[in-house]
């Protein structure tokens, strides 16, 4: 009895002290928010801002508590940050260039493309873009292509080999723990049941990969061509092998790079190319200073808003962790936000950032009704990220003018359902389970059984119901007839400069593509541009979030790696609405 006691005692007193350390570690880590972001960063005559990209890159950036207290390195970027960042140097007279050390980046080509314009944008000012990389990945060399100067490592290597997607599938550990996935859909090419059915990629999807990578593919070759000056069907050729693994000074000889440097050596380059003598101080300007530098625009007294809202990750019907690691579209939380955006007055247009490969069916037709009582108020024009599909799409099709890149990947209009039929597993444990029922189908949708063909029919109407529903908001935003619509729907996922040309897409470009668009429908000449939804503020992060939620999954991100996605997908699975509107869960694209 005493050493219980004294184990308790112990217990108690730990979980006091851990938590009055961590009270006291967050208020540091507060304040220490506080103070960077309330000063104003100077800058020096003759500045270079530097791009140091080492890490992930988001929609938008959400300062975390817990950050520091792990002790972790992992950055995220918010490409909003990158992109004003970009826009505020180029307005900046002191700003004379941009130095691009594209280390490691996890973003997909959409995203990347979007930060390539802003640079090119900036080139058009007269001003310059200097990249050095030890190593480029293919994504980051496509990124720093546009740089006037491309630098590499004498060791350095230049990843140049074309596109490939590698989706994982389950059926078979599915099988070992006893676990059957039935399936119900509508849409030849709706693969994103394929992991849990199939062993490989079906005829139908092998078709939409080896399209939409070849669409990818195609932009890239084209934008990389006429940065370098490099024909097309050469930078084809060079990605068949003739570069991989090649000394770093056949990358010059070809064209992709145009100096050997040390990195150590980068410093002086810049200031011969500044007109700097060595001898002296070379300003260098960082991605947050120049976040907390003001615009030299005059601010605006007219009172009106032009709104940006983000929709960032997969659509799901009830709230969430704001510390999780993967971001969702809170259905009940973007309804509420779109009703007050479509309340205020002041609120001219909305532009709807949206990079989601859908999700569940039943929140993307409660957005779908936001955006369409929106739209009743105040133009509104989605611009389209990485991804915009199914889902995705749902919620975008009804607006005024939909933006998307050339490499964004949407469409994918179908539906599917999905009930696990768990009787393999609870024989290996042993289990038994008997039933007694007042109906039919009292017992329906549990995961003990196969469903009989009677509740099979059931599920297979809801589902066709979901997609015709689907179908007919797309038909009646895009002005497209249902039965034409159908022909390009069935699930199938399309580039943006596909689907340009199949009238899903209106316009191709960028966020400021969209806001341009925004700023005409509205009628105005000077307004104030927002973002939305606020970020949360430090005590709300606090309260609202389970820290262990946050520890456990950066444990699993650093234990799994890229593991991690697929691993958080079929925990996602029994939570699922049972109708789903999405894409693939992970293309795996590299």
């Amino acid at each position: 009895m005493k050493d219980f006691m004294k184990f308790t005692l112990a217990t108690v007193v730990g979980i006091i002290v851990s938590t009055v350390v961590l009270f006291f570690l967050s208020i540091l880590v507060f304040f220490n928010a506080v103070a960077s972001s309330s000063s104003e960063a100077t800058i020096s005559d003759q500045s270079v801002l530097m791009l140091d990209l080492n890490g992930t890159l988001m929609e938008r950036s959400q300062d975390n508590p817990f950050n520091q207290l792990m002790g972790g390195e992992f950055q995220v970027y918010g490409l909003e940050d990158i992109l004003a960042s970009i826009r505020k140097a180029k307005e900046n007279d002191k700003i004379e260039g941009i130095y691009l050390q594209p280390t490691m980046l996890g973003a997909n080509f959409a995203s990347l493309e979007e930060i390539r314009q802003a640079l090119q944008d900036f080139k058009e000012s007269g001003k310059w873009v200097v990249a050095y990389g030890d190593y480029y990945t293919q994504g980051l060399y496509y990124l720093s292509s546009v740089a006037d100067k491309v630098l590499l490592n004498p060791e350095g290597t230049i990843e140049w080999r074309g596109l490939a997607a590698q989706p994982v599938f389950f059926k078979k550990l599915l099988e070992k723990i006893g676990v059957e996935m039935q399936v119900f859909k509508v849409g030849t090419y709706k693969s994103a049941v394929e992991p849990y059915t199939a062993t490989e990629m079906s005829a139908a999807n092998r078709e939409q990969m080896e399209s939409f990578l070849g669409s990818t593919w195609q932009t890239m070759l084209a934008d990389v061509a006429q940065s370098r000056g490099i024909a097309a069907d050469r930078l084809h050729t060079l990605a068949d092998g003739e570069l991989i693994m090649a000394p770093a000074q056949r990358y010059v000889e070809s064209g992709l790079a145009d100096t050997l440097i040390y990195k150590n050596d980068v410093r002086n380059y810049l200031k011969r190319r500044m007109g700097i003598d060595e001898d002296d101080h070379l300003s260098v300007v960082g991605l947050s200073e120049m976040m907390s530098v003001g615009s030299n625009k005059p601010k605006d007294k007219s009172g009106h808003i032009v709104a940006v809202y983000y929709a960032e990750g997969e659509i799901v019907n009830e709230s969430y962790d704001p510390l999780q690691q993967e971001m969702v579209i809170d259905g009940k939380q973007v309804i509420a936000d779109l009703r007050d955006l479509a309340e205020d007055d002041d609120v001219k247009a909305v532009v709807l950032r949206i990079n989601s490969p859908g999700g569940s069916a039943y929140a993307s037709e409660q957005i779908w009704k936001a955006v369409t009582d929106l739209k009743a108020r105040k133009p509104v024009i989605v611009s389209m990220g990485d991804y915009a599909a199914s889902g995705g799409y749902y919620i975008a099709c009804n607006a005024d003018t939909i933006v998307a890149q050339p490499t964004t990947l949407t469409g994918s209009i179908g539906i599917f359902g999905m009930v696990p039929n768990a009787e393999g597993l609870t024989q290996k444990l042993g289990l038994d389970f008997d039933v007694v029922k007042t109906n039919t189908y009292s017992a329906f949708g549990n995961a003990t059984g196969r469903l009989n063909e009677g509740e099979r029919a059931i599920m297979q109407q809801m589902v066709n119901r979901g997609y015709d529903l689907f179908l007919s908001r797309c038909s009646d935003g895009r002005g497209i007839a249902k039965e034409e619509l159908d022909k390009v729907a069935q699930g199938r996922v399309w580039t943006g400069t596909t689907a340009k040309e199949l009238g899903l897409v209106d316009v191709l470009g960028g966020i400021d593509t969209a806001l341009q668009i925004a700023v005409e429908k509205a009628g105005v000449e000077h307004y104030t541009l927002m973002s939305y939804p606020a970020p949360k503020s430090f005590f709300e992060l606090l309260t609202e979030s389970n820290p262990g939620n946050y520890i456990r999954s950066c444990i699993l991100g650093d234990k799994l790696g890229t593991l991690y996605k697929q691993v958080q997908m079929l925990n996602r699975v029994e939570r699922c609405d049972r109708l789903q509107a999405r894409m693939p869960f992970d293309l795996n694209m590299q």
